[in-house]
């Protein structure tokens, strides 16, 4: 929006001037500063724009004004520019800059507060007005893990775009947790419901894991008939996420994990997936990801009389503020249809 605060009924830390100029205080004065504000020069805060307020949140968000500079594909020294005119409106040092980050001064945190309540208002403001518009549009930005991103969510962007044509998605892949507000990410999918308040989780779908190998390695190494007979195989397993090398079994009734020392070993899971169908191992896949491969017969299920797939959830995470916006519903009700095979 290009509206100014002296276009809306929102003002920020605004103050009645007073007679006596040497008694007027700081704007936005925390009661726990530190020290003195600094005096700057006054400009009314009315005047800064919602964009201001939004940059000013990423800043904080970002930590440093090279990354918003990025973001936002603009020089840094713009960016540099339009937070001292933030700091002049404000009539307070804000930011403390060094050479290798930002930190919020206490009034800078006060006023990143007011920036995050009026942003929130204005998503909601977006939601109800956008909600009458016949057609979703607008850029949805997307984190996922490598294996969902390359397996699932490519292969569903084409019939998403032709749902809605206005849509546009990008994704952000990483086997990583993201965090959404620092990262500007407007929707999540994970296996995790962990959340805080502000965030919201929807089931789409479920993801098991079982182990794979290429028709090719098998008819080279021998396909194993019993889960003990695994190390004498060579095995595909993930260097960070150590947790899924632990692979689990039901044999005889009882549950056991077999700790799998990987031969070869990825930090991405989407390299290891691929690792295994260029024929070089054995390794646990997620079944979203390794049935249509099975169904192409690029790959062939292993040990699958005794693996516990452990099926989980997978969720679509969003700000519970953001949720009710056109775009992020129209994804969130595709991709629950296309993710639901998988249950």
């Amino acid at each position: 929006m290009a509206m100014s605060f002296r276009d809306s009924a929102v003002t920020v830390g605004s103050a009645p001037r007073s007679g006596n100029s040497s008694s007027r205080k700081c704007t936005l004065r925390n009661a726990q500063s530190r020290g003195p504000c600094r005096r700057l020069t006054w400009a009314p805060v009315h005047d800064l724009a919602f964009d201001d307020l939004k940059l000013f949140a990423r800043v904080a968000a970002l930590g440093t004004l090279s990354a918003v500079a990025r973001e936002r594909d603009v020089p840094v020294s713009q960016v540099s520019r339009a937070l001292t005119r933030i700091e002049k409106a404000c009539g307070a040092r804000l930011v403390h800059r060094s050479t290798h980050a930002l930190a919020l001064t206490a009034e800078g945190e006060t006023f990143l507060d007011y920036c995050q309540r009026i942003g929130a208002t204005l998503e909601e403001l977006e939601g109800e007005f956008a909600s009458q518009a016949q057609e979703p549009s607008g850029m949805v930005r997307v984190a996922a893990s490598t294996v969902i991103a390359q397996y699932q969510l490519l292969p569903s962007l084409a019939g998403l775009t032709r749902r809605h044509p206005l849509l546009r998605v990008e994704l952000e892949v990483s086997d990583r947790t993201v965090d959404m507000a620092r990262d500007g990410i407007d929707i999540a999918i994970r296996t995790l419901a962990l959340l805080p308040e502000t965030m919201v989780a929807r089931p789409i779908g479920h993801l098991g894991r079982a182990l794979y190998a290429a028709p090719e390695y098998l008819a080279a190494a021998g396909e194993p008939t019993h889960p003990s007979q695994l190390r004498q195989h060579r095995l595909v397993t993930n260097s960070t996420a150590t947790q899924l090398n632990h692979w689990p079994f039901m044999v005889d009734g009882a549950a056991l994990k077999f700790a799998a020392e990987g031969f070869w070993r990825a930090n991405d899971t989407g390299l290891a997936a691929n690792m295994v169908l260029a024929g070089l191992g054995i390794g646990r896949l997620a079944t979203v990801v390794a049935e249509p491969l099975v169904r192409q017969r690029r790959l062939v299920p292993v040990l699958a009389a005794f693996v516990d797939a452990q099926p989980s959830a997978i969720y679509a995470v969003t700000a519970t503020t953001r949720q009710r916006l056109p775009k992020i519903k129209a994804c969130l009700d595709y991709w629950s249809e296309w993710f639901g095979p998988s249950a």
